[in-house]
């Protein structure tokens, strides 16, 4: 059978399949699931961060210079987002995916967003200054938040494939990180907003959220300038 035969067998038979869908306790690897059309649900929250203007970095800078801003900001997010008990699904160039379950997923996917901001601001942007001193660039970058349910199903081919989250949160947060005004550089939706916990949401007395609309979906999110130390 040639590629062209191979490709619409292929596609007949996805499209023609039954689905089979199972309610998940925790985020899957592709190992737990077949290429077939099975899949796994679950309440989520995506989160999203990603570094801003990294084309014009890779244009202006070195290739080394560029590496260390990708491997600074990729690795302090990553371990901020397990610390608080994310599962870091998928990284892509310059931004990192996680997914947060439970009870808590919207509080600590924002408390995460808010230390990554830390970390940008505290440690990254002052360490590139001492180490670079004739150096003006500083990292921008955002944190894009949503929450709902999703379908987790393995894609690809044998040997060469990976797990594909379907629903509005994994894309919605995409789209919000690459949301810039500013120096705000978390955003979540409203439905993360009204579900995440006071701790997330108020300093002292101030709210640390300011409304915005969105204008791409006509739909209302809040984005914050704050940042938070891990702890």
């Amino acid at each position: 059978m040639g590629i062209k035969e191979d490709l619409a067998s292929e596609v007949k038979n996805i499209f023609l399949s039954r689905w089979t869908t199972r309610d998940g306790q925790v985020v899957p690897d592709a190992k737990d699931l077949k290429l077939s059309n099975e899949g796994v649900e679950l309440d989520a929250t995506v989160l999203y961060a990603d570094l801003a203007e990294s084309t014009a970095l890779v244009e202006s800078e070195t290739a080394q210079f560029a590496g260390e801003v990708y491997k600074a900001y990729l690795h302090c997010a990553s371990k901020i987002i397990r610390n608080y008990g994310g599962e870091i699904t998928a990284f892509d160039g310059d931004r990192v995916m996680a997914v947060f379950i439970g009870g808590r997923k919207n509080t600590n996917a924002v408390r995460s967003a808010l230390a990554i901001n830390h970390a940008v601001v505290n440690i990254i942007n002052p360490q590139i200054g001492a180490t670079y001193q004739s150096k003006t660039y500083r990292v921008r970058h955002a944190v894009g938040i949503d929450s709902s349910k999703l379908m987790v199903a393995r894609t690809g081919i044998r040997t060469y494939n990976d797990l594909v989250w379907v629903g509005r949160a994994a894309n919605v947060a995409a789209k919000l990180c690459a949301v810039r005004e500013g120096v705000i550089a978390t955003w979540i939706t409203e439905s993360v907003y009204k579900s995440m916990l006071d701790e997330t949401k108020y300093h002292g007395q101030i709210n640390m959220w300011e409304e915005r609309t969105w204008t791409p979906r006509k739909q209302k999110i809040y984005g914050s300038s704050y940042n938070w130390a891990a702890s």
